[in-house]
């Protein structure tokens, strides 16, 4: 929960216009209509004017911006994945994107899953130095956010 309030708040910092919440990911309203406060807690208002949508499946909404000719990143640690350094807003029409970007972000534990991997044109990590091998989700998805754009 708390993750996804600070990547609303990060996201609004980078100046991203929408972010969608698919599968079991939170949202900043519970089923009944009423304001997480957990969540809200580290969004700091940003869920409040930050454009959001819930999608059940992620599989048609890839579809819509593939064929809307987004440009998607995933971010994840993965065999094909790349340098995140290496992928640039103001570099991006060598890779082909037309439209804007789309990033996705998977579960801190299982990740993205493979079939999503799939649909995505670029898979951009994060190097890591430390002992660790990987960053929080909300954490990763501002280094690459702020590196990217």
């Amino acid at each position: 929960m708390e993750n996804v309030g600070a990547m609303f708040r990060t996201a609004d910092a980078a100046g991203m216009d929408k972010i969608y919440l698919t599968g079991y990911t939170p949202c900043p309203l519970d089923r009944f209509g009423r304001v997480r406060k957990d969540l809200a807690k580290s969004a700091l208002g940003a869920e409040k004017f930050m454009l959001w949508e819930q999608k059940k499946n992620i599989f048609p909404l890839l579809a819509r911006f593939q064929k809307e000719k987004y440009f998607i990143i995933a971010i994840e640690q993965d065999k094909k994945s790349i340098d995140y350094k290496k992928v640039s807003a103001r570099g991006g029409p060598i890779y082909g994107w037309k439209e804007g970007l789309v990033f996705i972000v998977g579960s801190e534990i299982g990740g993205i899953p493979k079939n999503i991997l799939e649909k995505c044109d670029i898979i951009a990590e994060i190097p890591m130095r430390g002992k660790k091998e990987s960053l929080n989700v909300s954490v990763a998805l501002g280094v690459v956010l702020f590196g990217v754009l």
